[in-house]
């Protein structure tokens, strides 16, 4: 299992602070736009003024001040409207995960397109650093990876392996699918059909596929549909 990473997330509003203690990854994921639970998202059932110290916020006074007590309602807009705190040892370890999601997605689908045969992981670890590639701790692999490829090739070839996906997505989805399957891959054909069903054709690293198919099944609630049309 994941270890949790804890944060703080605090909003300053009404001339006071409010904190909760959040899994920092899945908090950013939810401030983005992601549909994550706010039971997963926060740690303990309880609205601070400052988490540290334990001292807990008046339920009287959260109802008043947000008009209502509801711990996940009021979650939600600090998570939102507020900021993630973390320390430097928080952020620095969480970097260092994504990193090594990085390494373990470029030496699944990069080759050296001189000899064809894949990256070994310690040859891309060592071109990340020689490349000084800044790493996004909260950003999912596949939003940040083109960037990366682009800074690395200066100073490792590599080719990724790409599919051709189908994707369709319901009318009623198509406002909260559009922006994160604009920035999954290229966009290779884009129309809709007589029932307003949005199609696309999208290209995407191969070794994004699982991740796609996931990302339609939570934006469309299972209902849309994704087909791999070709491998290149």
């Amino acid at each position: 299992m994941k270890k949790r990473r804890l944060g703080i997330a605090r909003l300053n509003k009404f001339g006071k602070r409010f904190e909760i203690i959040v899994d920092v990854e899945k908090a950013w994921l939810f401030r983005n736009g992601e549909k994550v639970p706010i039971e997963e998202i926060v740690e303990g059932d309880f609205i601070y003024y400052d988490a540290r110290k334990g001292l807990k916020a008046s339920e009287i006074e959260l109802k008043k001040l947000f008009g209502t007590d509801d711990v996940g309602e009021i979650a939600k807009r600090i998570i939102t409207e507020g900021e993630l705190q973390l320390t430097s040892e928080q952020r620095r370890k969480l970097i260092e995960s994504k990193k090594k999601q990085i390494i373990e997605f470029l030496s699944r689908n990069s080759i050296d397109p001189r000899t064809g045969l894949p990256h070994p992981p310690k040859r891309i670890e060592l071109a990340l650093e020689e490349a000084r590639v800044s790493i996004d701790p909260f950003k999912p692999v596949e939003a940040q990876i083109n960037d990366v490829i682009r800074a690395l090739r200066a100073i490792l070839p590599l080719k990724i392996g790409k599919v051709i996906a189908l994707v369709k997505i319901p009318p009623q989805y198509i406002g909260k699918a559009y922006g994160t399957l604009m920035k999954i891959g290229k966009v290779i054909r884009s129309n809709y059909l007589t029932d307003g069903t949005w199609s696309l054709e999208l290209e995407i690293p191969a070794g994004m596929q699982e991740s796609l198919i996931n990302q339609v099944n939570n934006l469309t609630h299972g209902e849309g549909e994704v087909k791999i049309l070709e491998q290149r």
